[in-house]
Formats: C-alpha cells, sequence, structure tokens
C-alpha cells in the first residue's frame, strides 16, 4: 500500500521552531522519541521550547503520521557538530538540513521489576507491548515494542520521502552503530545511532529490519 498524503495530520510548528528554508535531501535519519504514544504532543512538545529540535514527522502508536513542517525543510534533530565528524576524517557538513527526521513514538529500553516491565520513568509495560531481542543492544535486550501500525506508516512513509527525493532504500546493518557513510553524507537511510554512540534509537527491531530490507 502506498501513502496516502491526505491522511497525514498537520500539526504545524511555528516558523520560528524550525528553518523554513529549502535544502537538498539526501538522507533519513529514524529515532524514537522516548514517550508516549501521542504522536501530537510530541509537535506541542517542541512547539514550546525555543531551541528549534524536531523532525519533519512523527508516527504515533496506531500508525497516524503527523507532519510538524515541509519534508523540505530542517530542524535540529542529531546533536552533533564539528568534534563529531573529526575522527572520521571527512569535513562537517550540516546533516541536519541534508536529511529528513522521522521521529517513532516509542519509550525505548525497559527493565523488568518484581515481574513487572517498566520503563525509564516507572510506568508500566503490557507484557503484551515488549519486544525481547536475542542479544543486548545498548545494553538492553527489553524494549518497547514498535507497533505493526508504526512499521507500516514508517514504510509507507520512507518509500514516499525515498521516490521523493531520490534517496536509495537499501538496507544496510551498519546503521545501528556509529556509520562513517553517515559522516560522509552518503545518501541512504540512518538511525540516531549512526551518529550518536550514546543514542538507542531506533533499535534493531527484527520486525522494524525485515521491514527495511524489504523496501
Amino acid at each position: 500500500m502506498k501513502l496516502d498524503t491526505t491522511k497525514i495530520l498537520q500539526a504545524r510548528l511555528s516558523d520560528n521552531q524550525y528553518f523554513p528554508e529549502e535544502s537538498k535531501k539526501t538522507q533519513i535519519y529514524l529515532h524514537h522519541t522516548a514517550g508516549n504514544g501521542d504522536a501530537v504532543a510530541v509537535s506541542r512538545w517542541w512547539q514550546s521550547n525555543a531551541e528549534r529540535i524536531a523532525t519533519a514527522f512523527v508516527i504515533g502508536n496506531k500508525g497516524t503520521i503527523v507532519q510538524c513542517f515541509s519534508s523540505k525543510h530542517w530542524a535540529y534533530h542529531l546533536g552533533i557538530d564539528n568534534q563529531d565528524f573529526a575522527p572520521h576524517g571527512v569535513r562537517y557538513q550540516n546533516l541536519n538540513k541534508l536529511s529528513v527526521g522521522i521521529e517513532v513514538c516509542n519509550w525505548g529500553p525497559l527493565k523488568q521489576v518484581n515481574g513487572k516491565y517498566m520503563n525509564y520513568v516507572k510506568g508500566i509495560i503490557d507484557p503484551s507491548e515488549v519486544t525481547i531481542l536475542d542479544k543486548p543492544f545498548k545494553g538492553h535486550v527489553l524494549w518497547h515494542k514498535y507497533t505493526d501500525a508504526q512499521i507500516e506508516s514508517t514504510r509507507q512513509l520512507l518509500v514516499y520521502l525515498c521516490e521523493t527525493y531520490n534517496i536509495p532504500k537499501a538496507y544496510r546493518k551498519e546503521i545501528f552503530a556509529i556509520d562513517t557513510e553517515a559522516f560522509k553524507g552518503t545518501p541512504g537511510i540512518y538511525t540516531h545511532n549512526s551518529v550518536r554512540k550514546d543514542k538507542s534509537d531506533i533499535y534493531p527491531c527484527p520486525r522494524m529490519i525485515a521491514m527495511l530490507q524489504a523496501l
């Protein structure tokens, strides 16, 4: 199924909350919010601060795609600067400006306490919403589950963006760790892990990977 752009929910940020200037897009970065499933609430939170940190799209737990600004424009979403590029022997470039960011609403890593699954704010997560990895990722095997609806919406949005901006869809397993190709500005689909060691979004969910491999 292709993306029906008329069903994208608009929750636009004010012009001073992002950079309303068009820029060439060569990369897409997948994030998760470390929060609940309300994508509109994410947009409201970004609107409440003046840091111009945001992504063009947020995908709620029911698969609703929320658009915060045009994908032609940009905001800060990677948190990297010149010192992050130097170890890779490449010149700094503003990858925030050259990329489209997608946030998936998800709590991220979980802990099991007294037989219950808990997120980092001590909220209880239903066992049906837990993914257990075969091996730890960033020190955790328990993760909040990306819903089927989120994965399908992510797929549709990725196909649309890749075709719109001529970005390769090919999957590379390296995107879940620091990836020199990301810093080089090599066109493709990446995760926040690709440019930040201290981030864990998105995590290598087998179902999400299967979707990315099938693009």
